[in-house]
């Protein structure tokens, strides 16, 4: 059994890693994009109680999976029943680059042309990574990352 989460800044390769995971082990995969957001313009959070509820509906059907995501309120629930921990801390201009070049996700937009409209509020995002403090940081992430007392690998490349 795998029970790994993933996470670090928008465009570090996180969805990714997480669909190569999953399809080379079998694993069950959750992107917390999908369950943090409600479905409401301008976005707004989910209650973290309703995440939590749709994430423990997803760890009682799975024995085996991979969890990615920025959200480090929601991964803390996770890290009790994590086996391993994967930190992409990729530079912030190597995920702008990514973040220009990814690929449409239907499970976040109707078209690529409302991602690709969502294009420089996510860069903005991205580059702020090292300044925020915000429970999508790179200072939420390190903390994170150590707190986590299993197996944990730290990446800085994509490659």
């Amino acid at each position: 059994m795998s029970k790994v989460v993933i996470f670090g800044n928008s465009g570090s390769g996180k969805s990714t890693l997480a669909k190569q995971l999953a399809a080379n082990k079998s694993l069950a995969h959750l992107d917390l994009d999908t369950i943090a957001w409600l479905p409401v313009n301008p976005p707004q959070r989910m209650p973290i109680a309703d995440s939590k509820t749709v994430i423990d509906e997803f760890l009682n059907l799975n024995q085996s999976w991979v969890i990615e995501g920025c959200y480090s309120d929601l991964l803390e629930l996770v890290f009790p029943q994590t086996d391993e921990v994967i930190f992409l801390n990729l530079p912030v201009l190597a995920c702008i680059e990514n973040a220009k070049k990814r690929p449409w996700e239907p499970h976040k937009y109707a078209s690529k042309q409302a991602q690709d409209e969502n294009l420089t509020m996510l860069i903005d995002w991205i580059a702020q990574y090292d300044s925020r403090s915000d429970t999508f940081s790179k200072v939420a992430h390190e903390t994170l990352f150590e707190q986590f007392a299993g197996r944990k690998t730290i990446l800085t490349s994509n490659r």
